[in-house]
């Protein structure tokens, strides 16, 4: 389990929402163009590419944005584009998005774009188009003048250097300086072996082939090599050095300290885009006021989630809600949720391919016959969300010596139980508003019920989903145990006499 997982989830329930991150760096348009390969060529020794499907995606310092908004945060971005195909097809992307590209300078160079051609599952040419002149002065003046206006009225920066030209060490040096007077935490994505121009920055986060070139120690010698960063620590005046290892997952170096965070271990399909991915969910968590190491753990579980899948994809808050959210990694506290949140975390649920079920009921007083309906009901679905009614709705149903267990005592027990997977308190007779609010998968309901005295029944069956009904265990209820308590105190009372 994560630490500080209570505010990880609030962030990523809508905290994130309302923090405002700048990317500043190499934007770039990632085309992908697959097909299957049958045949050679004719014409040359080289592969036939039968033409399948094309498709774009925000790449470089963009791919940075995309991560940050797929988290929910106000993502603003800046750097230079042309005026050409290439830009119109990658300001749709943003657009779509909701990112503000109101940092964005117009150059005359070309659009960055890699395109890849892909058969099947294998990359066999990237074609990139990009030009080797830096951007003139008086637009590099322009982009400083943006960076630098935009830095104080944001929560973090980040600097996306692929070595393009984007950033010089003179606008770095001019947004490091500003952010830092403002108390704004930048962080860097270097592509150079010179880490100077990130001189006052938060944290620079290389991997290890950079942090190799940064210090003339190769790859394999790790420990050698982490020695070394720990020292660019102070010599760059930064707070930490972020690793970013691979198969070996997130280092964290301080000059006296080394943190690790292992990777997150998941099937790996795809590596690019990882090391955006890392820092986004880095600056974002650090924005959000979590502690560094919760930080990186939660990077790191964001990168092996998007290594999981082919191409330059962004993660998305909810994938990272439902690998967070299993019942049995929360406590008893974090499942009690109130209407706006079960909504959240039923929608990020669904987004992620889960099943959801529904079931209610006022559970005063648990026995097995709640047990069984609970374990019942989660055959039916991968994420069971319970209904409870509040005191006032279990008085005014049940009678006014009900509830024994206030309502929030009864929300905790029953959200401790590894069946189910979110409590939600309602205060009407009814669950018909929350059920209408979810829109479950599955509504379950136990007892000698048919579908069509389930109250819900209508609404859940319209949006395609289901009733089930599943038997009770003869013999249990609440009532039944309140009367044998009043007998049994009646009977030692007489005794007593």
């Amino acid at each position: 389990m994560l630490p500080e997982l209570h505010s990880i989830l609030n962030l990523l329930e809508g905290g994130f929402g309302q923090l405002k991150v700048l990317v500043i760096g190499d934007i770039m348009l990632d085309r992908y163009i697959h097909g299957d390969v049958e045949r050679i060529s004719p014409e040359a020794p080289v592969p036939v590419l039968r033409h399948a499907r094309r498709y774009e995606r925000a790449g470089g310092a963009a791919n940075v944005a995309m991560n940050l908004a797929g988290l929910g945060c106000q993502t603003f971005l800046g750097g230079f584009w042309g005026s050409d195909s290439e830009q119109a097809e990658l300001a749709a992307i943003l657009e779509r998005a909701g990112i503000d590209t109101v940092g964005v300078v117009s150059t005359s160079l070309p659009t960055i774009s890699k395109t890849r051609i892909v058969g099947r599952t294998q990359q066999l040419l990237r074609l990139d188009i990009e030009s080797r002149d830096t951007p003139p002065a008086a637009e590099a003046q322009r982009l400083q003048n943006r960076a630098t206006e935009l830095v104080p009225k944001v929560h973090a920066v980040i600097l996306s250097d692929y070595a393009k030209g984007s950033l010089s060490s003179a606008l770095c040096e001019a947004i490091i300086r500003t952010a830092r007077t403002a108390g704004i935490p930048v962080l860097a994505d270097p592509k150079t072996p010179d880490f100077s121009k990130y001189n006052g920055a938060t944290t620079v986060c290389p991997n290890l082939g950079e942090l190799a070139a940064a210090t003339g120690i190769p790859a394999h010698h790790t420990n050698d090599l982490l020695a070394a960063g720990q020292a660019l620590v102070t010599e760059h005046d930064l707070k930490f050095l972020t690793v970013t290892m691979s198969e070996k997952g997130i280092s964290v170096l301080r000059p006296a300290s080394v943190y690790h965070s292992p990777a997150r271990a998941r099937e790996v399909f795809d590596v690019s885009g990882a090391g955006d991915t890392v820092i986004a969910t880095l600056a974002a968590s650090l924005a959000g006021g979590l502690q560094v190491e919760t930080a990186v753990e939660l990077a790191n579980l964001a990168a092996g989630i998007v290594v999981s899948k082919v191409g330059t994809v962004p993660i998305a808050a909810h994938e990272l809600v439902a690998a967070l959210t299993p019942s049995s990694g929360l406590t008893a506290g974090e499942k009690i949720l109130d209407l706006e949140r079960i909504k959240l975390r039923v929608a990020e649920w669904r987004a992620s391919g889960e099943t959801i079920v529904f079931t209610n009921g006022c559970f005063d007083l648990l026995h097995v016959g709640h047990i069984t309906l609970l374990e019942d009901c989660r055959r039916f679905g991968s994420k069971l969300v319970l209904g409870l009614n509040a005191d006032a709705s279990v008085c005014r149903l049940k009678g006014p010596t009900r509830p024994i267990v206030s309502e929030r005592e009864r929300a905790r027990v029953m959200a401790a139980l590894a069946a189910v997977d979110a409590v939600v308190l309602f205060e009407e007779d009814t669950p018909l508003e929350l059920i209408r609010a979810l829109k479950p998968n599955v509504l379950v309901k136990g007892g000698d019920y048919t579908i069509e005295t389930v109250v819900g029944h209508e609404d859940v069956i319209a949006s395609g989903g289901r009733v089930e009904i599943v038997p009770t265990v003869e013999g249990f209820s609440t009532t039944n145990i309140v009367k044998k308590l009043t007998e049994n105190s009646t009977q030692s009372e007489e005794i007593q006499k």
